[in-house]
């Protein structure tokens, strides 16, 4: 197979799905062969038609990051115009606390480094939702290290989780998860007793549990041009969620939909703030009151991005188009009904639970309106279709087990 040389080259650091994802739409829509940079050979991209798969040990320090980007751009300077992309939140602070250094080489198409701060701390972005008048689940904010009377305007079950998920990652104690569910106050407080002995030190989110299973979730992805304007949006009803221990709440099946409140409230959101380049939201809708509550944000795509692309909307080319060509369409709305999965039909038709949705998916795939980032059919590498076809089959194994 033969790619296309153009005067860009996207540069992907990571190995999972997301990083194929996006190179299968950079192919998709310009031909050209992707630069992915990983710690290790990972089974989604090491073996690929549509990738240069360079290995770099100790590609999780960021020293060790920055001298490998670096060495790449020199190779490239005066050639191609490089636009860097992470596939993980620790990548993607990576290369917007070091714009300065790699601005010489590189497109860095995220937020900087001020606004990053501020809005990934979990408890600073429902400020800014409360100040515009958006939806978020009511939540009540414990300090560590302070006296806190533990007294919330919901009722149990709630849900607990860090506002500051850098400070949590390094924290260490008893029973510690990334989301906490509670029933009842002695378990809540046991669990905070074992965070204040940790290393962790700032805010402890408790939340209303919104009710509901994995089919009362949603995906939005917005991307916001240089300026700050909202130029594209693209809404999702998650089908399933993965329930492994590693990636769970990660969506595997989407259908694409329209939602004009929901993207309203969202733009109201990233033009008030500056926001510049994709952002990624989790919102649940909550049946209790007719609302959809908005979780967090993601400053990049998410791992399921693929959704918009196989829906007719290649997300890459807004990157392109807006930085490489400086030319973006009007304002569009992915507006294709169409159905992104990572699991077999059969997985589909066995655990999603909600039987329009499950007889919509079904009508998708007879009508041929279904997509799977990982089978792509100009990738022609047997092993890669050999991984991918193992990776499909082996859902089955995982939702037996977890769901």
């Amino acid at each position: 197979m033969q790619c296309v040389e153009r005067e860009f080259l996207p540069v992907i650091l990571g190995a999972d799905i997301t990083a194929y994802s996006l190179a299968r739409s950079f192919h998709e829509a310009y031909g050209v062969k992707s630069l992915v940079l990983s710690m290790a050979k990972g089974g989604y991209i090491a073996n690929s038609d549509i990738i240069e798969n360079r290995v770099f040990p100790g590609l999780e320090k960021k020293e060790v990051l920055l001298e490998r980007l670096l060495e790449v751009g020199r190779e490239f300077e005066g050639k191609k115009q490089l636009i860097v992309l992470g596939c993980g939140d620790w990548y993607v602070r990576a290369l917007i606390e070091s714009k300065d250094v790699l601005k010489p080489y590189y497109i860095v198409p995220y937020i900087d480094e001020a606004l990053l701060n501020r809005i990934v701390l979990k408890d600073k972005f429902y400020e800014i939702f409360e100040e515009l008048g958006l939806d978020y689940p009511k939540t009540y904010v414990y300090e560590c290290g302070k006296e806190n009377d533990l007294r919330f305007d919901f009722d149990y079950p709630v849900i607990a989780k860090p506002a500051n998920s850098a400070k949590y990652h390094y924290a260490k104690f008893p029973g510690k998860r990334k989301v906490f569910s509670f029933d009842d106050e002695a378990s809540l407080r046991e669990m905070l007793a074992n965070l204040e002995q940790s290393s962790y030190d700032y805010k402890f989110l408790i939340q209303d549990k919104i009710p509901g299973d994995d089919t009362y979730m949603h995906v939005l992805t917005c991307y916001c041009d240089q300026n700050s304007k909202v130029r594209f949006a693209a809404l999702g009803h998650t089908l399933l969620e993965d329930h492994t221990p590693t990636a769970i709440g990660n969506p595997v099946a989407i259908i694409n939909e329209v939602n004009p409140d929901i993207v309203a409230a969202a733009t109201k959101f990233l033009e008030h703030i500056g926001y510049v380049g994709f952002a990624n939201f989790d919102i649940k809708y909550d049946r209790r009151d007719g609302k959809y509550k908005f979780f967090e944000i993601n400053v990049r795509l998410g791992r399921s991005n693929f959704y918009i692309t196989g829906s007719g909307f290649n997300a890459v080319q807004w990157i392109v188009d807006d930085y490489i060509y400086h030319k973006l369409p009007d304002y569009t709305v992915a507006d294709n009904v169409h159905l992104y999965t990572v699991v077999p039909k059969g997985v589909i038709t066995k655990y999603v639970s909600d039987p329009e949705l499950k007889a919509q998916a079904k009508a998708l795939y007879k009508a041929g309106k279904v997509s799977s980032p990982l089978f792509y059919k100009a990738d022609k590498n047997l092993k890669h279709r050999f991984y991918a076809a193992a990776a499909l089959l082996n859902q089955y194994r995982k939702f037996k087990k977890y769901y």
